[in-house]
């Protein structure tokens, strides 16, 4: 019997032994401060690095689209210095006003140029005199159909109109591989911008294409 009563002892003994050194662990545990930093930083990290890359979108956004405003009115200064203008000519310039939107490369723009001739009507019409299109680096002709607002319907006048357009790719939403992967993030791929200048001729009434 005295042999059981001093196991049982030796148990209790070992068990609050046990209890007291969880005890002292756990508070140690409890106070220990070591770690706060890293998971500080764990959590801050990713809200920060989100903040910058769309503070580095939003920047590079609007850069680009003003960039695009000034492609139209660009091209469109060029050409109304003109008397007489050629095809290879129109296609330089229009070379030139995709080059402005560099070093954005991550969608090709869209210009267009539109020769236009307001008849001399009572009801004026709009005639489409010429027209060429610069879209994926390449030129061709443009269409042959044109609208003009009632404010520069004047009879017997000539218009220059620049359409500038661009589908604007954010980093994010740049290769179908990554819109595959991100998802939310091809909602914001092909941003459309664009802008519309109307010019009237510099120097002579008209502005003639000697092989449009």
């Amino acid at each position: 019997m005295m042999g059981g009563a001093t196991m049982t002892k030796g148990l209790l003994a070992t068990g609050l032994d046990a209890a007291r050194r969880l005890g002292r662990s756990a508070r140690r545990l409890a106070t220990d401060r070591r770690g706060v930093a890293a998971i500080e930083v764990a959590f801050i990290a990713p809200v920060l690095l989100s903040l910058y890359f769309v503070t580095m979108e939003v920047s590079q956004g609007i850069e680009v689209n003003k960039k695009v405003g000034r492609v139209g009115s660009m091209v469109a200064d060029l050409i109304t210095q003109q008397q007489t203008i050629s095809k290879s000519e129109l296609d330089a310039i229009l070379q030139i006003g995709g080059s402005i939107l560099q070093p954005y490369n991550r969608s090709q723009p869209t210009i267009i140029v539109t020769a236009i001739q307001i008849t001399d009507e009572n009801s004026p019409k709009v005639v489409v005199a010429w027209s060429r299109k610069l879209q994926g680096g390449a030129a061709s002709a443009g269409p042959t159909t044109a609208t003009v607002p009632d404010t520069l319907k004047i009879r017997n006048t000539f218009l220059i109109r620049v359409q500038s357009n661009l589908a604007y790719k954010p980093v994010i939403a740049w290769t179908a591989d990554q819109k595959k992967v991100l998802g939310l993030a091809a909602a914001f791929d092909g941003i459309a911008m664009s802008e519309e200048y109307f010019l009237r001729p510099r120097i002579s009434t008209t502005i003639a294409c000697s092989d449009c």
